[in-house]
């Protein structure tokens, strides 16, 4: 399986075939919580204290994009509304999209400073 895929599909950057989050990300209630190891390899996910803090950085990007791209669609097809429609248009995609931004932005955080090699 490629990185890509696993990734996507929330996987372990180890052995690329247990999931690292414990319900899916419709989950509303518990869509934060990962699991400690990986039950196929017992890779465990939070490499040290605050590991996932660097995950922030991460996050934001996302949270960027979306402010970027929701200028740009309001803009160019809405014929630039007011302020507070930029405004509203942002919180609530952010807040839809919150439970993939959070864990996307840990999954991409561990795959790419986690310093772990597929060993499959």
């Amino acid at each position: 399986m490629s990185t890509l895929t696993s990734l996507l599909n929330e996987e372990c950057p180890r052995c690329r075939k247990a999931k690292m989050f414990v319900h899916p990300p419709i989950h509303w209630q518990d869509f934060t919580k990962m699991k400690e190891t990986c039950p196929n390899c017992n890779l465990r996910f939070q490499i040290e204290p605050g590991f996932f803090i660097g995950a922030m950085y991460i996050s934001y990007g996302f949270i960027v994009g979306i402010i970027i791209v929701t200028a740009l669609t309001l803009y160019n097809f809405f014929g630039n509304p007011q302020a507070w429609v930029y405004t509203a248009t942002v919180v609530v995609t952010s807040t839809i999209l919150l439970p993939f931004i959070y864990r996307y932005s840990r999954v991409l955080y561990l795959y790419w400073f986690g310093g772990i090699s597929y060993s499959g």
